[in-house]
């Protein structure tokens, strides 16, 4: 049994399975609830996976919210949607109602994935991690939870988190067999220092008729750099090039400058990423009794939504708001605090996850014919600019604008 009796009272007691982003978040939202919560992290130590990411407003909003200073912690960017001859389809619309709620302008800011977690693990209190704990099962009494890990331990809490990633321990027992797909799509993730030449604070997502290759600016310990990224269509088992500097420079050599310079500005051993991408079909219901699951462990995402990280830590701040209050030895209290964390976003999660899934059939899958027409499409009308401000802004609008104590008047 690990130790628990100090800050460890029943009826406050969060177990959090996984020292990710989304278990981070959730651990010092529900802690400045007033909960005592331990991360228990398989390794001796957690490590962000990937390299640069892209963070929108509000999920910057709530790690303001958390203490993290703002200052020198991402890169504002302006995205553009272009083709392989440099054409412009898309720009995302600012909405002047969200930059003014929270004070920021825009909506993406780039910045480098371990900068942006580090930040986070700065305001974990002392002791609240517990490395070396990989989950092994729970068992759930009618007033608490035992959560068993590999190394023999065991403790005592009142509700589990499970925030343990794609292939989620703490998932896979409370709802049965995860059902990972792969997607069709392997990602190249990979970072560099700054380009001459870029236009200032501009990103640019650009498509070929077969791979996206894309660029944004971003910040790494305060220094300005870009993050840039290859999409192309895989296979689950598909080998992975021996060359992967030369694979890469053959997708790059048919888009335009500064994408195929940005190669021989990287290194290739520490600053790129391979991602092979599934998902898992949408769940209905993120808890199931004492425990609740959030991120991965429920929302594989695509990177079509550059959200994969940003959602995880929403989930979170909206899980503690959830809970605030809630009396853990309660059962039928927990249960509908876990309602209404599913019912803010379970809807909103699975949109995203589907739209970012549908986004990739629809640039990387259309066979020849069609998808000759889609480039026509969306090269001569606003096609694209409507499915985006439709399908991906407009609830993320709402959402945003629904967190007013978050917001911060200029």
């Amino acid at each position: 049994m690990l130790n628990n009796s100090e800050n460890w009272r029943a009826g406050k007691r969060v177990a959090v399975v996984g020292a990710g982003p989304g278990g981070v978040s959730a651990a010092l939202a529900l802690h400045r609830q007033g909960f005592d919560v331990r991360v228990f992290e398989k390794n001796p130590e957690p490590k962000p996976i990937g390299g640069a990411v892209l963070l929108s407003v509000p999920v910057l909003a709530v790690l303001r919210d958390y203490g993290v200073k703002m200052d020198n912690f991402g890169s504002f960017t302006v995205t553009e949607f272009r083709n392989n001859k440099n054409h412009l389809r898309a720009r995302l619309p600012f909405n002047a109602s969200v930059e003014k709620s929270f004070g920021m302008k825009g909506w993406h800011y780039g910045m480098l994935r371990s900068n942006a977690f580090a930040r986070m693990m700065e305001l974990m209190p002392e002791g609240m991690l517990v490395p070396d704990s990989d989950f092994d099962s729970y068992v759930e009494q009618p007033d608490s939870v035992i959560i068993n890990f590999k190394n023999g331990t065991h403790v005592e809490a009142d509700i589990l988190v499970g925030a343990d990633g794609i292939r989620s321990g703490v998932s896979k027992q409370a709802f049965g067999d995860l059902g990972l797909f792969h997607v069709g799509l392997r990602a190249w993730l990979a970072w560099c220092d700054p380009i001459e030449g870029i236009p200032a604070n501009t990103g640019r997502i650009i498509h070929s008729r077969k791979y996206q290759a894309s660029f944004f600016p971003m910040l790494h310990d305060g220094k300005p750099g870009y993050e840039w990224w290859i999409v192309e269509p895989s296979k689950q088992g598909s080998p992975v090039p021996d060359d992967v500097k030369g694979h890469i420079a053959k997708i790059l050599k048919d888009f335009p400058d500064p994408l195929p310079r940005f190669l021989e500005a990287t290194d290739m051993n520490t600053q790129i990423f391979k991602w092979e991408i599934y998902n898992r079909p949408s769940l209905q219901k993120w808890s199931n009794g004492r425990v609740v699951c959030l991120g991965d462990a429920v929302h594989p995402v695509s990177p079509y939504a550059a959200y994969g990280m940003g959602m995880a830590i929403e989930d979170g701040y909206f899980l503690a708001r959830a809970l605030g209050g809630c009396d853990l030895h309660d059962g039928d209290k927990i249960a509908n605090s876990f309602s209404v964390f599913e019912q803010e976003r379970v809807a909103y999660v699975n949109h995203n996850v589907e739209f970012a899934r549908k986004l990739g059939n629809v640039f990387h899958q259309l066979p020849y014919p069609l998808a000759k027409l889609r480039d026509f499409v969306f090269d001569h009308t606003k096609f694209l600019s409507n499915m985006i401000s439709r399908d991906y802004l407009s609830e993320a609008e709402k959402m945003s604008l629904s967190l007013q104590e978050l917001h911060r008047r200029a």
